[in-house]
């Protein structure tokens, strides 16, 4: 855990730490990362958003061929969203009832729950850019017994997007000087921005049912 925790504070230099020593194995590191940011319920704190950002600036600068990392990252994000599925479909019922729990409990099982009661199937897309929610929605679709050929169509789609947006975002401008001279808040604004396809689909929900109510 130790170990893990370090190389999330220090991803950068880690980063470039693990391609320097073991070359292409990088690529088994980063789709075990992302395999398990988004398919084990318990890993929400592993970086995601930060990781594809990072990598794809390695890609830019040559480290890392750009075709493989994506290919590698939707492939991880694809079968990390069916895994976690396949474990809410079977255990989840059991697994929430965890109240003192940080990770395993109730709030946080309704909070995505929510999510689903509002936009759908489209909220794996969404939350593919939400932190957390990207963990746990995968789990709340098994949970609820999604169709599993809509949930393929959605989780497909939404890793497509998420990957290509935040790995070609680092491949064109994680290199630039003044990025390079500032990664740490790069990255912080990168998980910020993060937010911003949740909320703003939040929001106009909000003005939807605020119209609605005011129409009747």
């Amino acid at each position: 855990m130790n170990e893990v925790i370090r190389f999330v504070l220090h991803l950068d230099t880690n980063l470039a730490q693990y391609i320097a020593e073991y070359g292409n194995l990088t690529y088994v590191l980063l789709f075990g990362i992302i395999f398990c940011e988004t398919g084990l319920v318990a890993a929400p704190f592993l970086p995601g958003d930060s990781l594809l950002f990072l990598a794809g600036a390695f890609a830019g600068a040559g480290a890392l061929n750009i075709g493989y990392l994506l290919i590698t990252f939707m492939l991880a994000a694809v079968m990390g969203n069916t895994s976690n599925y396949i474990i809410g479909r079977v255990i989840g019922p059991q697994v929430f009832h965890y109240e003192n729990s940080r990770i395993f409990n109730q709030q946080n099982l309704e909070r995505t729950h929510v999510f689903f009661e509002v936009y759908g199937g489209k909220t794996l897309i969404i939350t593919r850019f939400v932190p957390v929610l990207r963990t746990f929605a995968p789990f709340v679709a098994g949970v609820s017994a999604m169709n599993h050929a809509k949930f393929q169509v959605f989780n497909i789609a939404g890793a497509t997007l998420w990957v290509s947006v935040l790995t070609f975002i680092g491949y064109y401008f994680g290199n630039l000087p003044v990025v390079r001279s500032h990664l740490t808040l790069a990255i912080i604004i990168i998980v910020c921005l993060s937010f911003l396809p949740g909320l703003i689909e939040y929001f106009r929900t909000r003005r939807k049912i605020k119209i609605d109510q005011n129409k009747t």
